[in-house]
């Protein structure tokens, strides 16, 4: 391919946020994202929401944090993240150094785009004495906006760590900032976000599923509406669904979060069923479109050509860590 061939394909990702070169169908991509890895001094991160085969070419499947804690950890030189843009973000803010690949620039997030940091900015200044804990699934822009951040694993025990005489602002999920004013019984004051895969089940669906396998178990995100996780028998982030399907009796299983996880608990326990929680239209399972913009060929394009790449602001990096700092913290005092 000639140079300028590739500097066309490289102009293309402002508009298209991947590089748009095409690639030899008969091109072994497995071979040759493992002979990457070995030449550049890369990881890949995957992310339990994307397809299978790039989880079962990554070196780390797992949550957000969790992923960018792990690559922070390595002696890494690339890091090349197969998810979404926030959590590319934040893989950054935990590793500045390094430099921080996603194969899709456009892998966004719907959760994370509910809540434009410039218009949170003029909801804060409403409650100055408030409190902000945001979910790490967020902008980076946000994280610098916040005190404290959050999973959905230590959500209740950050949320519990602050004064109750404190007020809080929680943003930017409303669903799960609903499932922790239940849980802790704090007046938290909620940003109006949410996650289209996550809103998108279907109560009527569900419940016909669980009559047609009585012996299964509804397990669901906190993410979803309150009206599902109120038929759950588990509620957990997405590890933990993992891990409950894992350690649980039961044999058979519907799932209320991004269908792409199903891969990993089929892997982890091949004997027992795994249903994917239906939505309210007609597709068969519930995939997050913005995961599923990484495909293997621009997981390859963008370790053969370091791009594209994730970049920030030192003081993006120094505010938006420091709330993941405290996050961190806390959740180590408490041995969690």
């Amino acid at each position: 391919m000639s140079n300028s061939t590739i500097a066309a394909a490289k102009e293309t990702l402002n508009k298209k946020g991947y590089l748009d070169i095409e690639v030899d169908p008969t091109l072994d991509l497995v071979a040759e994202i493992n002979k990457l890895k070995k030449e550049k001094n890369a990881i890949i991160l995957a992310h339990y929401y994307q397809e299978s085969e790039i989880q079962d070419i990554a070196d780390y499947i797992g949550d957000s944090l969790g992923l960018s804690q792990q690559a922070a950890s390595t002696e890494a030189d690339i890091i090349v993240f197969a998810g979404v843009h926030f959590m590319a973000e934040t893989a950054k803010m935990l590793s500045p150094s390094k430099k921080v690949l996603l194969p899709d620039l456009k892998a966004g997030c719907s959760l994370a785009d509910s809540c434009p940091a410039p218009l949170f900015k003029k909801f804060k200044a409403k409650y100055p004495d408030h409190k902000v804990v945001s979910y790490i699934n967020c902008t980076a822009d946000l994280k610098v906006l916040t005190d404290i951040c959050c999973t959905s694993t230590n959500a209740v025990h950050i949320i519990e760590s602050i004064p109750a005489d404190t007020g809080i602002i929680f943003a930017p999920d409303r669903n799960l900032g609903a499932y922790l004013k239940k849980k802790t019984g704090r007046d938290l004051v909620l940003w109006n976000g949410a996650c289209m895969v996550h809103e998108i089940f279907s109560h009527e669906k569900i419940t016909k599923l669980m009559v047609r396998y009585p012996e299964a178990e509804f397990i669901a995100h906190p993410e979803c509406e309150a009206h599902l996780l109120d038929i759950a028998s588990y509620i957990g982030s997405t590890s933990g669904l993992l891990r409950y399907t894992q350690e649980s009796k039961s044999e058979t299983f519907i799932v209320a979060t991004e269908a792409g996880i199903l891969h990993q608990m089929q892997l982890k326990s091949p004997n027992k069923k795994f249903i994917p929680a239906p939505p309210n239209n007609t597709c068969a399972c519930n995939d997050c479109p913005h995961m599923k913009r990484n495909t293997m060929e621009k997981l390859y394009l963008a370790m053969k050509y370091e791009l594209p790449e994730i970049h920030l602001e030192a003081e993006v990096i120094e505010k938006g860590r420091a709330c993941i700092d405290k996050m961190l913290d806390i959740s180590a005092k408490a041995g969690l």
